[in-house]
């Protein structure tokens, strides 16, 4: 079975960030998962660190972002992940494709689905009301979810149900995706190319 995993390197004048993903290392596989996170915004990498450890996989993520102009452009570079994600699965076959996730977290309720068809969309409705989360601007929380989208190729509504604490609705929407990305990501035990068309 062939291994999904990448690494990646990006580097421009705004940000120099690396990226290390594992599809498969949930419990069973064999796989020792490792999380190892460190972009400069502690909320960012909690956020991180619930998305890897709830999907199975294993993370390692390195930026070093011009956080004296703010926080944008290594929120931004979600952009790498997706890029990772999107090298690790490789070619669209013998997995379920579509995933869907819930996560509660205390009095928060978020439902994350995802299309994983070559077809970049995003919609979240996150209802967060802070100005910032510790030291992430709470703006860039959706634009997260949908740097990822764009990069990896995939088509992702999240949206936070219920819930009156930003910390708690923010988690929950990341654990969400985590669980929604570890139902798609599975293989079947086929190599069948997961839509009617032939092709993704």
């Amino acid at each position: 079975m062939a291994s999904r995993t990448a690494s990646i390197s990006r580097n421009t004048n705004e940000t120099q960030i690396t990226v290390t993903i594992n599809l498969d290392c949930t419990p069973g596989s064999g796989n020792t998962q490792t999380i190892d996170i460190s972009t400069g915004i502690g909320f960012l990498d909690h956020m991180y660190h619930a998305l890897a450890k709830h999907s199975g996989l294993s993370l390692t993520m390195n930026c070093k972002g011009d956080l004296w102009v703010d926080d944008h452009h290594t929120a931004d570079d979600a952009i790498a992940l997706g890029t990772a994600f999107k090298q690790a699965l490789g070619e669209v076959r013998g997995i379920r494709r579509y995933g869907t996730g819930f996560a509660p977290l205390d009095e928060a309720l978020s439902r994350a689905v995802i299309d994983i068809c070559s077809r970049p969309y995003c919609v979240t409705d996150l209802g967060l009301r802070r100005e910032k989360i510790g030291d992430l601007s709470t703006e860039m929380v959706p634009h997260v979810f949908y740097s990822f989208a764009m990069a990896a190729g995939v088509t992702l509504h999240v949206d936070v149900l219920r819930g009156e604490n930003d910390h708690h609705r923010c988690e929950s929407a990341f654990k969400a995706l985590a669980l929604a990305i570890k139902q798609a990501i599975e293989r079947n035990g086929g190599n069948d190319v997961p839509s009617t068309k032939g092709v993704l």
